[in-house]
This record gives structure tokens, C-alpha cells and sequence, in this order.
């Protein structure tokens, strides 16, 4: 399959800066047997089936955006990627160039920081001069890591404490992604508790959201793409209620392409059960789905692989037909945008 086969123009109003004004506010497309209906996402429990599976990814994002300061007086952007050992951190910078003298932390002076390897593509090991955990010292000189299409004023930014909310879901409890499972942004509590009351079932796992989520596809065929890897997670807890909806014939419906990656990527064949690892699944056209019946995603780039994704689910002429609609509808696209629900 050709990569810009997943291309298509978007115009950029469509592309939201800010979330809606409650996190239910969101509109809904709904696709089933072809057919495209405009809902609202506070509909989502009374379109389920009862007794349906909904799979969330329950991943925390760190606010993983900092600046240094050399003692020169320059500036450095930095991206927390994961901790290597205590006081060791994996991390992108931004402008470091060949210095590699004492680096302070902009919010944090009393914090330093040196650069101690050159791990290539812009990625560094560097030294903190903390014992504490990585996230801990980011929950007080952090920035929640928005995607590279959500403009904020430079300096002091006035919406970090809104995003810090706002792009987090409200189940999120393991830390490790450097970008939100954006389809889970929309539900509430209060929704959570409608789903219960229409029967359907909930499941949690986990897969750390790596920088590779906005790497476009640059090779010209989908198979010459290198896929990223994240770490993921499939609990006992979770794979006894898996079992149990296969066993009893019940639908399984991803939340956001991350949980679909999970789901997809335990050995076919074989009872669920617990794991944890790397996944590199790609999921494009062709794919015979193996475990997922449905999905319920944001609205994604051009030419990336989520999009694959979605077409892969759906059929690629299908896929374009419903993200035409969405654009002469008028849907908000991507992190912060609306939603829809996809069953096969």
C-alpha cells in the first residue's frame, strides 16, 4: 500500500488548540454497516451493545516538556523520554550544539544537570543532580508535552495548568507516556457510570506513549515503515475479563488506537493472559483483526500510522469517505478534537 494513499488536506481551523469546554462536550460520528450518523459522545453508552468489553489505556503523561540554561546563558528546550537509572534520564534537547558543560534547570536553579552521552537523533543521556524519581522532579519543573500542532505563547504559558488537567484522562494512573491516549481525553465519571448502567463491561491496560505517535510515514510503501516501540502492559486482572468476553462471545472495543495496539499485539490463538513488554505492531491494510471489534479514536494526521490504522479497521475508501464527512461537518481534528466510534 502506498503511504500517500493515507494523505488528505485538512483545513487548519479543523485542527483544535483548546479542548471543548466540559470534557463530554465533544461530538461523536458514529459509523456502523457503512452508514455515518452525528452524534454527541455523551451518546456513546446507549450506542454499545450490553455486555460489550470497552478497553481503556490507563497510562499517566508526565509533563515531560523542560528548559534548560547553560551557564553561558543559553537556552535548551528538553523532552523527557525515561529513566535510565536513578539520576540517569533519556531525553531529547533542542540547541545543545557541542556544549557539554553544567545545565540548570530554568525552574529549578538549584538543579543541575550535564550532559554524559550522545545517544543520536537529538537523544541524550544526562546526569540530574537529584535522588528523587524523574517524575517526581517533572511534577515541579515540567510542561505536559502537547503535540507539535497546539500552539502556546512562549514564556510563561498561561494554559499549563489547564492542560495539565485537560490532557490527561481521568482513569490515568500508570506514569510513562510522553502523549495522551487522546481518545480517552472525552469521558467522565460520569459517563463511566452510564456505560456500567447500559451493561457494558470496562478493562484496563497499559501502553507508555512514545515520541514516535507523530512520526509521519516517509517511506513511499507502508511496509518499508519502521515502526516505534512502547512498553505495554496486559494485567491478570485484566486478562481473566478478557477471557471471559471471548468465552462469551461479547464484543471487544478498543479505546484509542494505543489500546487497539495492545489488544492486537498478545500472541493470536492463545487465552489472554498476563504480559508485558515492547510492541512494534503496525497495523495497516491488509490486517486481519484478531481480537478488536471496534474502536473509538480522535481524528488523526495525514500519512500517519493511527490513520493506517483506522483504515485497516475499516477499509481505506471507507476511512477517506468518513473523515471527508467529518471535515464538511465540521468536527475538531486530532489531540483535542471530537471522536467517533468505528465498529466493523
Amino acid at each position: 500500500m502506498n503511504a500517500d494513499e493515507l494523505d488528505f488536506e485538512l483545513p487548519q481551523e479543523l485542527i483544535a488548540q483548546e479542548p471543548a469546554a466540559r470534557r463530554e462536550a465533544s461530538r461523536l460520528l458514529h459509523f456502523r454497516g457503512g452508514v455515518i450518523e452525528h452524534r454527541n459522545f455523551v451518546d456513546l453508552p446507549g450506542l454499545l451493545r450490553r455486555g460489550d468489553l470497552l478497553v481503556f489505556n490507563d497510562t499517566k503523561v508526565l509533563p515531560a516538556r523542560f528548559m534548560l540554561r547553560k551557564r553561558t546563558g543559553g537556552r535548551i528546550e528538553g523532552l523527557f523520554l525515561n529513566q535510565i537509572d536513578a539520576g540517569r534520564w533519556r531525553v531529547m534537547l533542542k540547541n545543545l550544539g557541542r556544549y557539554r558543560g553544567e545545565l540548570v534547570f530554568e525552574a529549578a536553579e538549584n538543579l543541575t544537570v550535564r550532559a554524559v552521552r550522545v545517544l543520536g537523533d537529538g537523544q541524550y543521556e544526562i546526569e540530574v543532580g537529584a535522588e528523587e524519581p524523574a517524575e517526581s522532579v517533572l511534577s515541579r519543573i515540567g510542561r505536559m508535552p502537547l503535540p507539535p500542532y497546539i500552539r502556546r505563547a512562549a514564556g510563561a504559558d498561561p494554559h499549563d495548568e489547564e492542560d495539565r488537567r485537560r490532557y490527561q484522562t481521568v482513569y490515568a494512573r500508570q506514569a510513562g507516556s510522553v502523549a495522551a491516549p487522546t481518545a480517552g481525553l472525552h469521558f467522565t465519571p460520569e459517563i463511566m457510570a452510564a456505560l456500567e448502567a447500559a451493561g457494558v463491561q470496562t478493562a484496563f491496560v497499559t501502553l507508555h506513549v512514545g515520541l514516535g505517535t507523530f512520526k509521519p510515514i516517509t517511506a513511499d510503501k507502508l511496509d518499508g515503515h519502521v515502526m516505534h516501540s512502547e512498553h505495554f502492559e496486559i494485567t491478570a486482572e485484566a486478562a481473566e475479563i478478557l477471557n471471559r468476553a471471548e468465552i462469551e462471545r461479547r464484543r471487544i472495543i478498543a479505546v484509542g488506537t494505543t489500546s487497539a495496539r495492545v489488544l492486537e499485539s498478545h500472541p493470536a490463538g492463545e487465552p489472554w493472559r498476563e504480559l508485558r513488554g515492547e510492541t512494534d505492531i503496525f497495523i495497516y491494510p491488509p490486517y486481519s483483526w484478531r481480537r478488536v471489534s471496534g474502536l473509538v479514536s480522535n481524528f488523526h494526521l495525514p500519512r500517519s500510522t493511527l490513520i493506517a490504522l483506522v483504515a485497516a479497521l475499516i477499509g481505506l475508501e471507507e476511512q477517506r469517505r468518513v473523515y471527508a464527512e467529518a471535515i464538511s461537518h465540521r468536527y475538531r481534528f486530532f489531540s483535542y478534537g471530537d471522536a467517533m466510534l468505528a465498529e466493523r
